[in-house]
């Protein structure tokens, strides 16, 4: 996987503009007819080598990927625009993708690493129109509640999603952890799976693993392409 060819697409989308990239799935891969777009964490943009390493590594399993860049990520700003903001530009970019015709006939995925995630499940439960139906929602990594302080969760929307909902996290997750996050997710049933990074943190660096070991993300993308597969 890691040699296939990943052909990429740059464009913007909004206004003002924002800067996004197609990864289309490599050739040779099994069709899934599935779109991912992924947005990024609080503190680094769609260019960080996690981003491209989950993009390409989706398009290497037969994904078309997507990520893009919030408002103030694009400025170079250092505090995230307000969450209804980036909702805003995350409809925007689905529209735009709808626009291109880059989503016809496919079904689409939305998701993110930690705020990124967390602003999906926003727009899969919110009441304002999205350009395309949503199949499914993957959060890398749900940012629960800041680091060391539980009781400021941030759940009231998570009831109101209706699509389905993976959620990758960390079982050492200082934003919080699976067993943290699963009631939570009780009210979506079996709409909400919890996948489970052993010894994982925020970032899914995992402690104590043997050298020579698999890289952990080759693992969570296995598990993210064989889920949006599933979807119907």
């Amino acid at each position: 996987m890691a040699d296939a060819v990943i052909a990429q697409d740059g464009f913007t989308s909004g206004e003002p503009p924002v800067t996004g990239r197609r990864y289309l799935a490599a050739p040779g891969t099994e069709p899934s007819g599935v779109t991912i777009v992924l947005a990024h964490g609080a503190g680094a943009g769609m260019a960080h080598p996690f981003m491209v390493a989950c993009a390409t590594g989706l398009a290497a399993r037969g994904l078309d990927a997507v990520t893009f860049n919030f408002p103030y990520m694009e400025r170079r700003a250092k505090a995230p625009n307000p969450a209804p903001q980036l909702e805003a530009c995350y409809r925007a970019l689905i529209a735009t993708l709808v626009e291109r015709g880059w989503l016809t006939g496919r079904r689409l995925v939305i998701g993110g690493k930690s705020m990124g995630g967390r602003m999906a499940t926003m727009v899969a439960a919110g009441d304002a129109p999205v350009a395309h139906p949503i199949a499914g929602v993957v959060a890398l990594g749900y940012p629960l509640h800041p680091p060391g302080r539980p009781q400021q969760l941030r759940v009231a929307h998570l009831p109101s999603i209706r699509p389905p909902l993976l959620v990758v996290q960390g079982t050492r997750d200082e934003f919080g952890s699976p067993e943290e996050l699963a009631p939570h997710l009780a009210p979506l049933g079996a709409g909400a799976t919890i996948h489970r990074v052993e010894r994982g943190d925020h970032s899914f660096k995992v402690s104590g693993l043997p050298k020579g070991s698999p890289p952990v993300v080759d693992g969570i993308l296995d598990s993210v392409a064989a889920w949006c597969r599933s979807l119907e």
